[in-house]
């Protein structure tokens, strides 16, 4: 009875946020454009399918993402799995200490951008308009690597304490090379991708490992550490991107060069 009454006040809530943006879509339909809503009783149907779906996926984040991430960070952190039961209280806390965070970091990061239904759907995109040049597992992969990289070096940060700025700002100067050597086409999409990352599934996720991270790891607070590892996520899948089209864009080239020194000899 407590599940079932926790998920009609997400619903609840869910109709009440959603409401502004229904009514902003109808005003502008009705009044603006001054035309009918074309299939209203289907459009009708899969807004309602949209809010009952919301609705279950916030109650399944409160039951299960949040919950699993704060666990994670809390038993990979835990003295006794880091040192063992017989040497509690000869420890020193060092972040080489937690390579097990860093390596499940980079593994949620991986798996979560993976199974991101909005990368999913960019990707698809992508390959369309460009007419295959970009390959839809190649850019998923490419994003899902700098989302794995970036939050594992986010949770190196929290362990460590260090200024999140100065990993920002050297993580923006690199792109900002980066977009002056890419491939045109690329460097749109390659900004577009971090923001596609910070999604249903990454963002839950991550943002629970580092909380739980960060109130588990002496002397870090919650709210100052805590809190930034989704900058890095966002960050990151922008520079693998570019630097997986300029891999291809390098090794296209060489493969023209080797095919032109191979024609004199031929002829």
């Amino acid at each position: 009875m407590l599940l079932i009454d926790r998920f009609f006040t997400i619903l609840f809530d869910t109709v009440f946020d959603v409401l502004p943006i229904l009514g902003i879509l109808l005003g502008f339909q009705l009044f603006v454009l001054k035309q009918k809503i074309p299939n209203f009783k289907k459009v009708a149907t899969g807004f309602a399918f949209v809010l009952v779906g919301l609705a279950f996926f916030l109650q399944g984040l409160e039951q299960t993402l949040f919950p699993i991430g704060r666990l994670m960070a809390e038993q990979l952190t835990n003295p006794e799995f880091l040192f063992g039961k017989e040497m509690i209280g000869e420890f020193k806390f060092s972040w080489q200490d937690y390579y097990w965070v860093y390596l499940f970091a980079f593994a949620i990061g991986f798996s979560t951008t993976i199974a991101e239904p909005s990368l999913l759907a960019v990707a698809i995109k992508a390959q369309e308009v460009s007419g295959g040049a970009i390959g839809t597992w190649g850019l998923r992969i490419a994003v899902a690597l700098g989302v794995a990289i970036g939050i594992s070096l986010g949770t190196f940060r929290i362990v460590t304490g260090y200024p999140i700025h100065w990993f920002i700002i050297a993580g923006y100067i690199v792109v900002v090379f980066q977009t002056f050597y890419a491939p045109r086409m690329i460097v749109p999409l390659a900004y577009d991708s971090g923001g596609v990352t910070t999604s249903t599934v990454t963002v839950p996720l991550v943002a629970a490992l580092g909380l739980g991270l960060a109130e588990t790891v002496p002397g870090r607070s919650a709210l100052i550490d805590g809190f930034g590892l989704i900058a890095f996520a966002s960050l990151f899948p922008i520079m693998s991107v570019m630097a997986y089209a300029q891999m291809a864009e390098y090794r296209a080239l060489k493969q023209q060069r080797l095919m032109a020194e191979k024609r004199p000899n031929s002829e």
